[in-house]
């Protein structure tokens, strides 16, 4: 009978290969030999490109444990990615939860329109719209003095809270969609069973919702913390000096310095540690979940 499983399993996966084929090629291509040319340049002096003589070398790698800049950049960075996921799942969740249970027909179609509009728009356009709404005399400024008695001055720009908003705004619906398809995946007589036994809302909330939507928030957090901590748009646009984080100095290297080892290198770190981070919470996300 086993033997018999096997053949079965052997021939469903021939079958499924020539549509496997295509995506993994893709995958090899797109992915996995950029990444093996990067951890190539990671070891070298110089780049073979430019015609220089050129070695092997650990030292890319020793320069982030001998300059105390780098593992404070990187710290400010796994900093900035957890107030950022947190904020996401504050604003987030609750919206998921209102599109998933609350509204319904052509309301709930045109809040999810807004949700999703970022993802329609070029991330420059967002980030320079909200330099026009934070910089001092923009137009949250204008539009605050138009309503109050009182002057007020309100000059956000190239500060920590400005980075914020905006990877915010960028990563937000991440958080939302994810957790809209757990909420929406919770039969309503689950909820209406708890509230008929006498629980609070609250009760329902912690008891029920939060625990059965815990996949959908899980991955929501995962897919808004790996990218915010490496990056760099929104940090150099909207936190001018004080958006110095470790992802605006891998892109110093590749574009301003052109010095591709260390970029890479100190990519690869990054990588690394996101993904110690990541293996340490499993075990946590996997009860949690």
């Amino acid at each position: 009978m086993a033997a018999h499983g096997a053949v079965a399993a052997r021939g469903g996966l021939r079958k499924a290969l020539p549509l496997l084929a295509p995506a993994y090629l893709w995958l090899t291509v797109a992915i996995f030999l950029p990444l093996s040319a990067m951890v190539f340049f990671s070891f070298m002096t110089d780049l073979p490109l430019t015609g220089k003589p050129w070695a092997f070398t650990l030292g890319n790698y020793a320069a982030f444990f001998s300059q105390s800049l780098y593992l404070t950049l990187l710290l400010a960075s796994l900093r900035l990615g957890l107030e950022v996921t947190l904020w996401c799942i504050v604003i987030g969740y609750p919206a998921a939860y209102v599109l998933a249970k609350v509204l319904k027909g052509r309301s709930r179609e045109a809040i999810f329109l807004l949700v999703i509009l970022p993802f329609w728009s070029n991330g420059l356009v967002r980030i320079f719209s909200w330099a026009m709404v934070l910089r001092e005399g923009g137009i949250l400024d204008t539009a605050l003095n138009a309503v109050l008695p009182f002057k007020i001055n309100i000059d956000l720009m190239y500060s920590y809270p400005a980075v914020i908003i905006g990877l915010v705004h960028s990563y937000v619906p991440y958080m939302v969609l994810t957790c809209y398809l757990t909420l929406q995946a919770i039969d309503d007589s689950l909820i209406e069973a708890g509230r008929s036994l006498g629980a609070s809302r609250l009760q329902v909330l912690k008891r029920v919702i939060i625990p059965l939507s815990m996949p959908g928030l899980v991955a929501g957090a995962a897919l808004i913390f790996v990218p915010v901590v490496g990056s760099f748009m929104e940090p150099r646009i909207l936190g001018g000096r004080t958006g110095t984080f470790y992802g605006t100095v891998i892109e110093d290297q590749f574009v301003a310095v052109f010095n591709w080892p260390l970029g890479a290198a100190l990519s690869f770190i990054l990588l690394a540690v996101v993904l110690v981070i990541l293996a340490v919470a499993s075990p946590v996300l996997r009860r949690a979940t």
